[in-house]
This record gives structure tokens, sequence and C-alpha cells, in this order.
């Protein structure tokens, strides 16, 4: 195996770290409101508290360590996040374990940007697509095997060993990191202000806000994807993990394919899975008649949300590299920041829909956000190909002179 495949392979476990750290919580939070001797629904808390800030405090992480040299960087990150993980594993009250958990949350951000930048930098151009969708890959692998396994831990050796063993893959991964990574990588450094002017071009906050309303697309309906297997389509609580972990698998294979997308075509061929994905919303509440038709349609939306990753990536990377390298690191970083936001903004839709229409139809909520996203997705596409337009129309006048 060469060394850019083992680097691959690192990239990936990285993004698995952070995943299973994040995502294990919902596997084991009777056992650990059982043991810290607090109610269900305040270790709950704790994912929103995760999200939260990872969502706040990676940009900030990234602007302030851009100046700094990557590759150091990156190893005293993933030391805080071994602190903060191995202080959740040891935590003996309710407010020690919300510090560990603000601790692991606050830097996981700008570990996977520094990893994106890597990544970008060291893979070859026709490759970037392909181990940046299986970077994203990685977290869809924690969500399917992470919360199962961690689950599973907690029942055989207690909760505090799921964290361990996170722990341990931490200690591994910063061994191959400090193996393989180069020591300094080509970067541009900018005053704050510089790098946050990247935010004012068009292509950049028009992508943010596709970003957004596709993470609320998704979690429009997957926050109460339990009841909607259970209660609304009625399958055994017996096949509940069977369901949800070929779910997961939709999703990783959804990921993987999406690096094909953005090598051919990327955002242009984006509208007509967005528009698909609206009309699969739509209809969501008439297949759940049927336990089995229900249960292909949120497979298929499943995947479908999903496809966009690596274009949409990659469309951040390419704008900073070729007009804003001050700001590469922060524009790597703004897919996870704001997918984050709105998986907040489709939860708590989905929660006031419930309240309201009841879990059924909540998908109509999804479908709005689903009709949001394509629409600006297209108004995304017509501003790049009328940017790549005046840059070939400059390229050629500068030619004839």
């Amino acid at each position: 195996m060469n060394k850019y495949r083992l680097q691959a392979v690192v990239f990936v476990l990285v993004a698995f770290m952070s995943g299973c750290n994040e995502f294990m919580v919902v596997g084991i939070l009777p056992d650990i409101a059982n043991h810290l001797h607090v109610s269900i629904a305040m270790v709950g808390y704790l994912v929103t508290i995760f999200a939260t800030v990872y969502a706040i405090s990676t940009p900030i992480i990234t602007i302030l360590t851009s100046k700094y040299n990557r590759y150091k960087t990156i190893l005293t990150l993933m030391g805080i996040f071994l602190i903060g993980n191995t202080l959740s594993g040891l935590a003996t009250n309710y407010w020690m374990m919300v510090a560990s958990r603000v601790i692991s949350a606050s830097v996981s951000g700008g570990i996977i940007s520094i990893i994106m930048t890597f990544a970008n930098q060291i893979a070859p151009e026709k490759k970037r697509a392909n181990l940046i969708s299986w970077i994203y890959a990685g977290f869809s692998i924690a969500s399917v095997i992470g919360i199962p396994v961690g689950t599973t831990i907690s029942t055989h050796y207690g909760w505090r060993y799921a964290f361990f063993t996170v722990s341990i893959i931490s200690l591994i991964t910063i061994v191959f990191l400090i193996w393989l990574l180069p020591r300094r990588v080509a970067q541009t450094q900018g005053s704050i202000l510089n790098q946050l002017s990247l935010l004012k071009d068009s292509r950049i906050y028009i992508a943010i806000a596709v970003v957004l309303f596709t993470a609320a697309t998704q979690y429009g309906y997957y926050t109460y994807i339990r009841p909607l297997l259970t209660s609304v389509l009625g399958f055994d609580t017996r096949y509940l993990n069977l369901l949800l972990f070929a779910l997961g698998i939709a999703s990783v294979f959804s990921n993987r394919f999406s690096g094909t997308i953005a090598v051919h075509g990327g955002l242009q061929l984006m509208p007509k899975y967005y528009v698909t994905d609206v009309i699969i919303l739509i209809l969501l509440p008439s297949a759940f008649m049927n336990k089995f038709i229900g249960f292909s349609m949120l497979m298929l939306i499943t995947m479908l949300v999903t496809l966009f990753s690596a274009s949409m990536q990659l469309h951040f990377l390419d704008v900073a590299e070729h007009d804003y390298p001050q700001s590469m690191l922060l524009a790597s970083s703004l897919s996870s920041i704001f997918f984050n936001f709105g998986t907040s903004l489709g939860s708590a839709t989905a929660s006031f829909l419930v309240g309201t229409v009841g879990v059924t139809k909540i998908s109509f909520g999804a479908a709005i956000y689903a009709l949001f996203a394509l629409t600006l997705l297209i108004l995304l596409n017509r501003i790049v190909t009328k940017h790549q337009r005046l840059v070939n129309k400059s390229k050629l006048m500068l030619k004839i002179k």
C-alpha cells in the first residue's frame, strides 16, 4: 500500500473517530442517565450541546489557527480531543460530562477542517472528490457502526468503556498522523477580516444556505425515524436496529456515490435529485400506508439527501483555492458548520409539526426545506456559470493582447 492510500485511510479514520464520539452517546443515553443519577432528557441535551458547540467553535478555531503550522495544529487539536473524550469516560457527575463534551465538540470541527485541507493538497486532482466522499462516508460509517458497537460495549462492560474505546482509536490515529502527514504544506496567511471576505462571495453564502436547508430537509424527518419505523409503519421493535443499520448502509453508499457525481458534473447535476427529494417527501404520508413501500421511500430519500456532500465540499474548496487562498481552512469547515445548524433547524421543525399535524405528516416540512434548497441550488449554478464565463472571457482577452 503506497503512502497516499495510507494517508487516505487515516483521514477516513479521523472522520470515523469524530463521528463515533458525536453519535455514540445516542445509543448509551439510558446507561449514562442511570449512573450519573439524572433524567434521560437531561442526558439528551448532551447531543444538542455538542452540535451547538461544534457549529459555533469551528469557525473560531479555523480562523484563529490558520496562521499556525497545520501539522502542529492538528496534533494539538487531536490531543485536546483525546483529553475531552477520555474525561467523558471518567465523568463522575453530569456537569463534568457536559464539560468533557464541550471540550471534544470545540475541536472536532477544526480537526475535520484541517483534514479536508490536507486531503485537498495531498490527493491527486482526479482523486480529490473520491477522497472527500470517503471522509464523509467515515461519518456515516460511525453512525452505522459506532452507535450499535457503543451500545454493545456499554451493555457488556459499562458505558465508560465505550468512550475509552474511542480514546484508543484516537491514540492510534495520532500515531499514524505523526508518521504520515507532511510537516509543512502550502498555506496563505491573512487577517481575520481578510479570511472572512470569503463569506461576501455569492458563490459561498448561497452554497451555505443550500447546505443548511439540505440538512434541515434530512432532519425534518430523520429526527423521528424511530417512531416512523415502529409507530407509523408498524415494524416490530426487535427489527429496529436492523432497519436503522440498513438506512445507515444506504447513507454510506450515497456518500461514496457523491464522489462520482462530483467528478461528473457536480452541482450542475444535483437539481434533478432535489426535485426527486421534494416529490418523495410530499408522497411519503401516502407511502406510509404500506410498511414496505414506506420503508423503501425512507431508504431512497436517505440516499438522495446525502448525494450533495462531496460536490459541495469541492465547491467551497475550489472557490477558496482560486480566489481566497487565505480562507482555505475556513472554507473547508463551512459544510460541517452549517450542516449542524441545519440539523437543529430541521429537528426543531419536526418537533413542532409532531405536535400540530402528527408524526405521519412531518415530511411536509422537510419538503418545504428541500424546495428552498432546490431554488437556491439553481441560483447558485447560474452564478457559478456566469462567473466562469467572465473568467474565460478575461483569459481570452489576455491571450489576444
